[in-house]
């Protein structure tokens, strides 16, 4: 069974291809925090490539942003290539089959009027008035 789980920070905002026949390809890193402390007493990040295709990858490309949270399911994959010097290189990354966006969004994501900023305030409302509870109908 080859089946990833991960959650954590993106380290640049996504890089989005398409290939020769037109398939979105969607390229970011994330960085995870260990469970367990080293010797210091802090947690080490272990930063891990994350490719997603076709219309995930747009999506992710449009909603996720250096910073963003995002929760990934997928699997490894390990692949080789021959660098331009003549040696071989091999590549571990994990291809995702689901990504949900984790947390608020980051300033300059396009969306709807309701989207919060960067103070976490609402833009699309208005500040709510405290009322007295003698005044509810139930």
């Amino acid at each position: 069974m080859n089946k990833v789980i991960l959650i954590g920070n993106l380290t640049k905002d996504p890089e989005l291809t398409t290939t020769t026949s037109g398939i979105s390809v969607c390229r970011f890193s994330l960085a995870v925090s260990r469970k367990f402390t080293n010797s210091e007493g802090e947690r080490e990040t272990d930063f891990i490539n994350v490719v997603v295709w076709r219309n995930l990858a747009d999506n992710c490309h449009k909603f996720l942003r250096k910073g963003s949270k995002a929760a990934v399911v997928g699997n490894i994959q390990t692949r080789s290539y021959d660098a331009q010097d003549g040696s071989k290189r091999y590549v571990t990354e994990v291809v995702a089959e689901e990504v949900e966006f984790v947390g608020a969004r980051v300033a300059g994501d396009e969306g709807d009027a309701g989207s919060e900023d960067v103070g976490g305030q609402d833009q699309g409302t208005t500040k709510l008035t405290p009322i007295q509870d003698d005044s509810l109908p139930f």
